[in-house]
């Protein structure tokens, strides 16, 4: 599965992650200027697209994550019991850099901006590593009865997997509302930037 990810929720990881550990990358995309404004004009225009259908903007930064499983499905006399689910889990960040050396002053504005950045970030990668885990913890030892061919477990995991991505999605919009909000981080972040406070 693939999902592109703006936003997610922080939570503390759980315990049934003993057992795996997520892969984080950071990319970045070439932003040029001499002036706070300029480099801001710039991630406006080279930003990361996102959204489909016409809809899509430019952002800032970006959490981009990839998802694939190791999924162990025993048929146990007429049951099926899934004994293990191990994640692959690759969350991208996608940030941006100045594709110049700055002038010492403007590089301190930009490396607290580019820290603010990767912070909000990380609270996006943090909401998925959550829901991985809530994945693995709902799915070991998984059972269906009458289940031969391990449909109804399949189907019922499909079903759990939808409602906890929607719901991971709703709690990542409800973040980046209050992050963008007017008393918000990031708009505090942007300002404080902008204006060189």
């Amino acid at each position: 599965m693939k999902f592109a990810i703006l936003l997610a929720a922080l939570s503390l990881a759980s315990p049934a992650r003993a057992d795996w550990k997520p892969i984080e990358k950071i990319e970045t995309y070439a932003v040029s200027g001499q002036t706070a404004e300029q480099l801001y004009v710039s991630i406006g225009e080279k930003g990361p697209a996102v959204g489909t259908n016409g809809n899509a903007r430019r952002v800032i930064a970006h959490t981009f994550f990839k998802l694939t499983w190791q999924r162990d499905y025993q048929p146990q006399g007429s049951a099926c019991v899934l004994k293990s689910a191990r994640p692959k889990l690759v969350i991208t960040y996608t940030l941006p850099k100045p594709a110049g050396k700055l002038p010492p002053a403007l590089q301190a504005r930009w490396d607290t901006f580019a820290a603010g950045l990767i912070a909000h970030e990380k609270v996006h990668g943090a909401g998925i590593v959550d829901m991985v885990d809530k994945i693995v913890a709902f799915s070991t030892g998984l059972t269906a009865e009458d289940d031969p061919g391990c449909k109804k477990v399949r189907a019922e995991l499909t079903a759990y997997l939808d409602q906890l991505s929607k719901a991971q999605r709703q709690g990542s919009r409800d973040f980046d509302k209050v992050e963008f909000g007017p008393e918000g981080n990031m708009l505090k972040l942007i300002a404080a930037f902008l204006g060189g406070g």
